[in-house]
Formats: C-alpha cells, structure tokens, sequence
C-alpha cells in the first residue's frame, strides 16, 4: 500500500463527507439565517424558535436527499471493498 494510495483514499473518504453533508448544512444554514432576520425584525428574542424550523427542515432535506446521500455512500463503500486486497497486500 503506498503513501500516495493512502491520501487518494483519504481524500476520496473526505469529499465523500463533505459532499454528503453540505446539502443539510447549508439549508440548515440557510433557515437558521431566515429565522433570525425575522426573530431581528420582530424583535423576539427566544432561543429555542430557530429549532424546531431548523429540524423539520433538515428532516424534509433528508427525505428529498436521501436517496442521492445513499448513492454516494454505496459507491464509495464499494470502492473501498474493491481495493481490499490493495489496503492488505
């Protein structure tokens, strides 16, 4: 197994992540900004009102990127069972 084989993998194993998870974050991200311009301009100011906006919406994210997510893990888990004899030998 040599050093380069190794960083491909990781990097590989990165990307994977990031590309799995950037789609939740960023509408998390993007309704946790909605939530406080609107706690801003009606000056309410309770902590827990971003919450429940936020998981429902991560959860309506997960449903319609869920297969897509799943397609990504399984093609890189495959790849990875592929080159077993690669990481052993």
């Amino acid at each position: 197994m040599s050093p380069e084989f190794v960083i491909s993998m990781a990097e590989k194993g990165v990307y994977t992540t990031l590309l799995i998870s950037g789609p939740l974050l960023v509408l998390a991200l993007v309704v946790g900004l909605i939530i406080s311009v609107f706690q801003a301009t009606t000056q309410i100011q309770e902590q827990t009102l971003a919450f429940v906006p936020k998981i429902v919406a991560v959860l309506v994210g997960l449903i319609f990127f869920g297969p897509w997510m799943l397609t990504h893990m399984l093609t890189y888990t495959y790849d990875i069972f592929n080159n077993l004899t690669r990481f052993v030998g």
